[in-house]
C-alpha cells in the first residue's frame, strides 16, 4: 500500500509544470475544456504508468536485492536531472484538433519524464509493483486533471520553475541516500 500512496504522491508533485502537463494546459486554453482531450489525457497517463511499471518490474526481477535498490537510486537520480532541466514552453498558437496527434505527442512526452521515472522506480523498488502502477496512473491523471482544469493559468498561477527545481534537489538526495544505502556504507 505503501508503493500506491509514494507513486501517487510523488507522480503528482513531480508533474507540477511538466511538459505533458503544460501541454494539455496549452491546448486546452487554446481549443477549450473538451472531454475527448481529458479522456485520451488519462488514459495516455495509465498506459504509460503501466509501461513504466511492466520495465521497473521486469528489470527488477534479474537484479538481486542490492542492484534493485541501486537501480532505484539511478532512476530517482534520473528523475532529478530530468525536473532540473529547463523546461522550453513553446506555446501552440494553432493546435491540433486530432486526439490521435495529441495522444502520441503527450505519450512521447510521458515516457520520458521525471514522474514516469518515479513509477519505475516505486515498482522495481517495492514488492508491490501494480500497487505503484495504479498510485502512479492517478497520479498522472490527476496532473493532467490540472493542466485541463487551469489551461492557461498554470503557468501564470504557479511558481513552476522554482517548485521543480526544488523537488530536483529533494530527489537528488533521495538517490544519493539510496545509493549509498545500497553500498551498504550507511544505514
Amino acid at each position: 500500500m505503501s508503493a500506491f500512496l509514494f507513486a501517487l504522491v510523488a507522480v503528482m508533485v513531480t508533474s507540477l509544470g511538466s511538459r505533458d502537463q503544460l501541454l494539455i494546459a496549452n491546448i486546452s486554453g487554446r481549443l477549450g475544456r473538451s472531454i475527448p482531450l481529458l479522456v485520451i489525457s488519462c488514459c495516455v497517463a495509465v498506459i504509460t504508468a503501466l509501461l513504466m511499471t511492466l520495465s521497473g518490474q521486469y528489470i527488477a526481477a534479474l537484479l538481486p536485492s542490492a542492484a534493485k535498490t541501486m537501480l532505484v537510486a539511478f532512476a530517482l537520480m534520473i528523475a532529478a536531472v530530468e525536473l532540473a532541466w529547463p523546461n522550453k514552453r513553446s506555446f501552440i498558437k494553432e493546435p491540433t484538433r486530432s486526439l490521435t496527434a495529441i495522444g502520441v505527442v503527450l505519450f512521447v512526452r510521458q515516457v520520458g519524464d521525471g514522474s514516469r521515472f518515479l513509477i519505475f522506480a516505486f515498482a522495481a523498488g517495492s514488492g508491490t509493483p501494480w500497487f505503484a502502477a495504479v498510485g502512479g496512473a492517478l497520479g498522472g491523471i490527476g496532473a493532467v486533471l490540472i493542466g485541463w482544469m487551469m489551461a492557461d493559468e498554470l503557468a501564470q498561477t504557479l511558481p513552476l520553475r522554482s517548485i521543480r527545481l526544488v523537488l530536483s534537489v529533494v530527489l537528488a538526495i533521495g538517490a544519493i541516500v539510496t545509493g549509498l544505502s545500497a553500498r551498504g556504507l550507511i544505514g
